[in-house]
């Protein structure tokens, strides 16, 4: 990958759906996790995970849990949640790109590559959930445990 390029999450994000699939893998369950287990486990600065799921929160992808067992949960199946629907949250719809004076044919070529980018993106996006990234992590933790054995 390119450096400064649109198709890379941001570090908010990654730890956002990082953090996502830890509490996805306990939703059947019905288990809590608190801003401080996550943290811990995935090294994620525990202010700016806190600032994060609160993001998640208002958008409805997480409930906060009051009390002293208390911690977040997700507010709906895993296999409802996209991450388009995390991304959306986390980083906001992409900025629109500054378009003056470049009405030339190489621009306007370039432009439709990146249009084709951003459309194939949006849907790999929407047509990843919770779920599957969830299932991906329990084979690929299946599989190092064998390798192990």
């Amino acid at each position: 990958m390119l450096p400064g390029n649109s198709v890379a999450f941001s570090a908010k994000t990654e730890y956002g759906i990082v953090s996502l699939v830890e509490l996805a893998a306990i939703y059947e369950q019905g288990g809590v996790l608190q801003v401080a287990e996550i943290a811990h486990r995935q090294s994620i600065p525990d202010r700016y995970l806190e600032q994060m799921l609160t993001s998640l929160r208002r958008a409805r992808i997480l409930r906060s849990i009051r009390g002293p067992k208390g911690g977040y949960q997700l507010a709906r199946p895993p296999a409802d949640i996209t991450i388009a629907d995390v991304v959306g949250c986390l980083e906001g719809e992409a900025a629109a790109r500054a378009a003056a004076s470049r009405d030339t044919p190489e621009f306007e070529v370039l432009s439709a590559l990146q249009e084709r980018l951003d459309q194939a993106r949006a849907a790999i996006l929407s047509g990843t959930s919770l779920q599957d990234l969830l299932e991906q992590r329990d084979q690929l933790a299946q599989a190092q445990a064998m390798y192990f054995i």
